[in-house]
């Protein structure tokens, strides 16, 4: 039976990781091990200063007590699998909200995929576009079938990517039945704001709450091929995300600057 473990940065008791557990599972033994509360935007932090503790919820289901989605996968690797039973397949998801553009790099959801092709185990994130936030009873019809398929695909297929690459999906706020299809795009570039509230608790001592961004972006060159067009045009994104952060184009630039 093949073995997939999934996690995500929005806690255990989020309704796009149930979801994302029920399209899972008839293709294997899904293991479950999530953040014990939200951990958006905490990127690829590993926790180092405090100890961590699995707390059991249910067969196969653990919260990690204040872990991130890094820990969920590294402390899972290590502590819930037996030597050479490591998981077939990681899926991190399904976000609630986006993860396009250069958000990737804050991205909790993204950051658990990040670590599991670290040690060499094809990853996925998911996430569900959902610009207006309303998704409660949302049923991630869509995202359900998009992220079966490619499991599937995989289990029986193999990864379609080089080591230390991962996929990325995106999925528009649509019915299932208004999708045009799935196009592998190349990241946009975000557009960002500063949206930082400035506050007073009862006692006069100011304090900032950080807000949500609007969702702004252009594309990387005059075609629409970056992941928020797909989106915007009512398509599945799916990106192959490399973390190799070397900027190569720039090698030689840079070396003909240090000469000079």
């Amino acid at each position: 039976m093949k073995r997939i473990l999934i996690t995500n940065d929005d806690g255990y008791q989020s309704p796009g990781l149930l979801a994302l557990k029920e399209a899972l599972s008839p293709l294997g033994h899904v293991m479950i091990v999530a953040p014990a509360s939200e951990k958006s935007a905490c990127g690829h932090g590993m926790t180092l200063t405090r100890p961590l503790r699995f707390i059991k919820l249910d067969d196969d289901f653990y919260k990690l007590d204040d872990g991130t989605p890094t820990d969920c996968i590294y402390l899972s690797l290590h502590a819930l699998y037996e030597e050479g039973f490591k998981p077939d397949l990681i899926v991190s998801g399904i976000n609630i909200g986006s993860n396009m553009g250069e958000d990737v790099s804050y991205s909790g959801t993204a950051s658990a995929a990040m670590e599991g092709v670290l040690h060499d185990i094809p990853s996925i994130a998911i996430s569900q576009v959902l610009q207006d936030k309303n998704y409660f009873g949302f049923d991630f019809s869509l995202a359900k079938e998009t992220i079966y398929n490619l499991a599937k695909k995989i289990l029986e297929n193999g990864f379609p990517l080089q080591k230390r690459e991962f996929l990325n999906v995106n999925i528009p706020q649509i019915p299932k039945d208004q999708c045009k299809g799935v196009k592998i795009t190349e990241l946009g570039i975000r557009l960002y704001g500063n949206d930082a509230h400035l506050h007073r608790n009862p006692r006069g001592e100011e304090y900032y709450w950080l807000g949500l961004h609007p969702l702004n972006w252009r594309e990387r060159n005059q075609q629409e091929s970056s992941d928020f067009s797909a989106v915007m045009n009512d398509y599945v994104s799916i990106t192959p995300i490399t973390l190799d952060f070397t900027a190569k184009k720039s090698m030689q630039p840079l070396q003909n600057w240090i000469m000079q």
